[in-house]
């Protein structure tokens, strides 16, 4: 368990022109559907603010940090977890049963991150920065599971 400082939470929230424009799209998309007029006028300008949401959510309390692994861990841990947003979470995952019950909508509207209690790193080399980012590598143990006795 760990408070998360600014420069941390940066770290961990970099801004990716690929990824602002994949969200841009998405969220331009959703306003379109309901009739709304986004407020951001570039992808950027929306990452930004969702960093900074992000940032300010992650540093308003501790964290606990971990990290698994097993044959598949990325997909199974991202299923376990639930959808981003908790709305769509699934009963029986993390999110769908602990999160708060708020949507982007909800979050837009208050200007704040969704707060949907846990992340989950999406790709290998994803699950790579951030566990390079949050462990040194003395706190992360290797034990051999019966996985690795299985032929």
């Amino acid at each position: 368990m760990l408070w998360v400082d600014e420069k941390h939470a940066k770290q961990h929230y970099k801004l990716d022109e690929e990824w602002a424009k994949k969200v841009y799209e998405k969220t331009l998309s959703a306003y379109q559907k309901e009739g709304k007029k986004l407020e951001f006028k570039s992808h950027m300008d929306l990452g930004l603010e969702i960093q900074k949401r992000n940032i300010d959510f992650i540093t308003e309390g501790p964290v606990i940090a971990l990290v698994l692994e097993g044959n598949h861990a990325i997909e199974i841990v991202r299923k376990m977890v639930g959808h981003t947003e908790p709305r769509q979470a699934l009963p029986g995952t993390i999110r769908g049963d602990f999160a708060s019950l708020e949507s982007y909508a909800d979050s837009d509207e208050k200007k704040q991150a969704v707060r949907n209690l846990i992340h989950a790193s999406d790709s290998t080399s994803n699950a790579t920065h951030e566990i390079a980012l949050w462990f040194t590598p003395k706190e992360i143990h290797n034990f051999k599971t019966i996985h690795d006795f299985i032929s």
